[in-house]
């Protein structure tokens, strides 16, 4: 019999000395990735910052932004080699955790509507669209539109 040694996920606290790893996998993961100096503005600013490690390897990050009893997911990523095996679900339910644990009553997020395995997630934990914001993100051909969600923070569905 063959012993199946599961990877050990962790979610942590992201530090200034992640930010190369971040950075790199945000410039494999998006055709118009965020600097490094939003990354690093958003860990000096208090912004709840994770990163998901997976066997202590960091495969995915996502960033929060909290307020007024609301919380606005600002990025969530998963890198490539690591996709299709529930890591982002895992750190989205995480995140979700954080908010709600800081007192959101509701989540807001923007997604391209170019990334339907994005909102495939976002719509399977309870988001619901609930507007577009025109020409939000910088796209090849000049510009695409942002479909808005929210969950409230009581409906989320476990999962």
């Amino acid at each position: 019999m063959v012993a199946v040694i599961k990877p050990v996920v962790q979610v942590r606290g992201m530090r200034i000395d992640d930010l190369d790893v971040v950075s790199g996998l945000e410039v494999l993961s998006y055709e118009f990735p965020w600097s490094p100096g939003i990354f690093s503005d958003c860990v000096k600013g208090g912004h709840p910052c994770w990163v998901l490690c997976v066997d202590s390897v960091i495969a995915g990050y996502g960033i929060l932004s909290m307020g007024a009893g609301e919380a606005h997911l600002l990025n969530l990523c998963i890198a490539p080699d690591y996709r299709g095996r529930g890591l982002g679900r895992h750190l989205l339910g995480r995140l979700l955790d954080i908010a709600r644990w800081n007192g959101a009553e509701r989540v807001f997020l923007e997604v391209r509507p170019s990334n339907p395995s994005a909102q495939a997630l976002y719509e399977s934990v309870g988001f619901k669209e609930i507007g577009r914001r025109p020409r939000y993100y910088p796209a090849r051909d000049g510009r695409e539109d942002a479909i808005v969600m929210a969950l409230e923070a009581e409906t989320r569905a476990e999962k």
